[in-house]
């Protein structure tokens, strides 16, 4: 059983992952290998049939796969290979992993550098303590985007969609195409969970009902999902007594947040950061072990895919320069800090070895103008709003870092102008 030998190797086909492979062999690297588990490339994107993809990468709007397949064009023309029916199932913490291949078997692959994109995963029916029956007909926002698009099934007619994630709101919109009827959408939170214009495209547009600060207390059923009772919340987030109604559904689509998926990061020893649930990274997508880089949705959860792509381009380059040689081992650590009312962001390290985008999210939403900084005194743009579901970027500068010295952490927010 023979090893496989690379300088990069990409864990995960989807646009992290070939966006990533693109950069690595664009900066230098000779072999670089996608390792993906699928038997098609491009992940979640496959099953995106809606426009609104490509917009600050191609500069036009393109569907999920019309994305997808640009990149992997790309990344065929580099000369990338593409292993696909490659599970990942076991990594050693020198970066080395093994896949399980129906063809080859077992195989070890020795990379000089590795780059994480595996992606993120749904949140299921289990993690959220709804009391009730377990019947059918209750599946995550995901899971009936896959059925309706690849495979042809529609999962119910009479739909109650859980949470305003972005992929549930545009679920709703996809099955009312598909003749279903939408009861309407329960959010627990004060404001949206996903992109306002997804509200707008996907409810406003055809008059589904959008409940705030309302949550599926109980499911009803034996073998088939038979309703649901909802109810309003306080603002601690428990049911309000006598607010209690029932509506008679077969499907329940789960829209309530995506989780990093990071079993393989755990295994190689990478650091994880318990608020992201993704890997700590600097600027140039580092993780806490110097030869494993990170990027996409395995880091952090984005809104666009194409801030996906920018920086898991970025992190396949910097994956290449430290496979080759030429990427200098971190001397220099710059924690940067959330401020007051960002929880959620990444990169949370520089390096001070190159300029840095900053990307991050509101923990309250701001509903006039505001300012994004970076202190001290190193970045500030106007912004109209600042809502929780929208990504928000900071730049900083190398010679603006440097001019300040020494110093060991800088910290990031978004406030009222």
């Amino acid at each position: 059983m023979s090893d496989i030998t690379v300088d990069v190797a990409v864990i995960g086909a989807g646009p992290a992952g070939i966006a990533a492979g693109v950069g690595a062999k664009e900066a230098g690297a000779d072999r670089v290998a996608i390792f993906e588990r699928d038997w098609d490339l491009g992940g979640i994107l496959q099953q995106c049939i809606h426009p609104g993809f490509g917009l600050h990468v191609f500069g036009e709007e393109l569907t999920g796969p019309e994305y997808i397949h640009r990149w992997i064009d790309r990344a065929r023309e580099a000369g990338v290979e593409f292993w696909t029916n490659s599970m990942v199932f076991h990594m050693e913490d020198d970066g080395s992993f093994w896949i399980m291949n129906p063809s080859l078997g077992i195989k070890k692959v020795t990379p000089k550098s590795v780059v994480l994109a595996m992606g993120c995963r749904e949140r299921p029916l289990g993690a959220l303590g709804i009391p009730g029956t377990r019947p059918a007909g209750i599946y995550t926002a995901g899971t009936a985007q896959r059925l309706v698009n690849m495979e042809g099934y529609m999962p119910g007619n009479k739909v109650v969609i859980l949470g305003s994630g972005d992929v549930g709101l545009i679920m709703a919109r996809r099955m009312i195409w598909e003749g279903a009827q939408v009861l309407g959408v329960y959010e627990i939170m004060p404001w949206p969970g996903g992109l306002r214009r997804n509200i707008a495209q996907c409810l406003d547009d055809y008059g589904i009902p959008f409940h705030l600060e309302e949550t599926v207390i109980e499911i009803h059923g034996k073998d088939r999902l038979e309703g649901v009772t909802v109810a309003k919340v306080d603002k601690d987030r428990n049911p309000v007594v006598g607010t209690e109604h029932f509506i008679a559904c077969d499907t329940l689509l789960l829209a309530v947040g995506l989780i990093p998926e990071n079993e393989l990061s755990r295994m190689a020893g990478v650091e994880i950061n318990p608020i992201t649930q993704g890997p700590f990274v600097n600027e140039l997508l580092q993780t806490s072990k110097p030869n494993i880089f990170a990027a996409g949705n395995v880091v952090i959860v984005y809104d666009l895919v194409d801030w996906v792509s920018k920086e898991a381009e970025r992190a396949g380059r910097n994956a290449a320069l430290y496979a080759i040689g030429q990427l200098k081992q971190v001397a220099r650590q710059i924690r940067i800090v959330g401020g007051k009312n960002v929880r959620l962001y990444s990169p949370q390290f520089l390096s001070g070895q190159s300029d840095a985008t900053i990307y991050m999210r509101v923990t309250q939403p701001i509903e006039k103008r505001c300012k994004a900084i970076v202190e001290p005194g190193l970045y500030e743009r106007q912004l109209r709003y600042a809502r929780p579901g929208e990504m928000n970027e900071a730049h900083v500068k190398l010679e603006d870092l440097k001019a300040l010295g020494d110093i060991e952490e800088i910290v990031v927010d978004i406030r009222e102008a």
